[in-house]
């Protein structure tokens, strides 16, 4: 097949969801219910964590923290399969799609940092609970939400240099509705194996390490925990990890179902319709999973709308 060098590529179609238009209705009301729903939703996470002096505390400061990156995460994918529903143009600029994979892979990582990062903190609340706020002062806080931020843009720049040197085919139709890493380098005509080598390399890395931390945190929460004597303690524990331990159930296992569900399908478009459930979902849930299942914050947002309501 003839190839074309990289720089003549000026565009790729994304084929999105379905080719039914019949149901791009339906889909373009699914996707900004969806994206209102997430940006509303982590809004409020935000604002009551900042408006609510009992909640300045490390957790709700990487709480929010995460609902900003839900909030990024969301905006880099929703808008587009929008205007593309609405506008019924199905291209996207090749420097769009390339930043769209850079943004996707900056705010996929982050999210897999924060949730490592919330894992530590519970540790040490429950493991080492007079040591606690000495460890985790505002400094370290700070360093590790920064930290977590500069390894995500070097893991997206790693990426997105490897990506900008393919050549592709002619055929640029990407079967997804967003531009998704794995999906770009297969219309690629170039070698691909050191892009794939660098791939398995930060996967392995970049997203072992985060999961590892959790790994290692909740075995030696389980630990502690079993090793308290009241049932009373016991359950104070549990509940301080229990909604950050839902939010990483849904995390990573949307993605991990996806990545096992792509594997069994030969089918790019049911692949497709799956990674809505780990690139949109848990974005549009974990506001619900911590107001649902944190008495302090559901406390917090009802002052914070109670507030509101007066001024208004």
């Amino acid at each position: 097949m003839k190839s074309i060098n990289h720089t003549a590529a000026s565009e790729f179609l994304l084929l999105g969801l379905s080719d039914d238009q019949g149901q791009q209705a339906v889909i373009f009301n699914l996707f900004l219910a969806m994206y209102l729903v997430t940006i509303v939703g982590n809004l409020l996470i935000i604002l009551a964590v900042s408006s609510d002096s009992h909640l300045h505390t490390p957790m709700y400061f990487f709480l929010s923290n995460l609902s900003f990156n839900d909030i990024c995460m969301s905006t880099t994918i929703i808008p587009k399969v929008l205007v593309s529903i609405q506008a019924q143009d199905q291209s996207i600029t090749y420097t769009g799609c390339l930043s769209q994979v850079g943004f996707v892979i900056v705010f996929g990582f982050m999210e897999n940092c924060l949730l490592a990062v919330m894992a530590y903190d519970r540790y040490l609340a429950i493991c080492s609970p007079l040591r606690y706020t000495i460890i985790m002062n505002p400094r370290l806080c700070g360093l590790l939400a920064l930290s977590s931020l500069f390894l995500s843009v070097v893991d997206a720049l790693l990426h997105s240099l490897m990506l900008s040197q393919l050549s592709f085919c002619r055929d640029l139709r990407i079967p997804h509705f967003f531009c998704e890493l794995t999906q770009i380098v297969k219309l690629a005509c170039s070698d691909t194996v050191i892009l794939y080598t660098l791939m398995y390399i930060t996967a392995c890395v970049f997203g072992g390490v985060p999961i590892s931390g959790i790994i290692f945190s909740y075995v030696h929460i389980m630990s502690s925990v079993m090793r308290m004597p009241s049932l009373e303690g016991k359950y104070k524990a549990f509940s301080t990890c229990g909604s950050h331990l839902s939010v990483v159930s849904l995390f990573y296992g949307t993605g991990f179902g996806v990545y096992i569900g792509s594997t069994a399908t030969a089918s790019p478009r049911k692949t497709a319709v799956a990674s809505v459930m780990y690139s949109v979902v848990p974005q549009m849930m974990n506001p619900f999973v911590y107001s649902l299942r944190n008495r302090d914050m559901k406390e917090a947002l009802r002052r914070l709308i109670s507030r509101t309501s007066f001024l208004l």
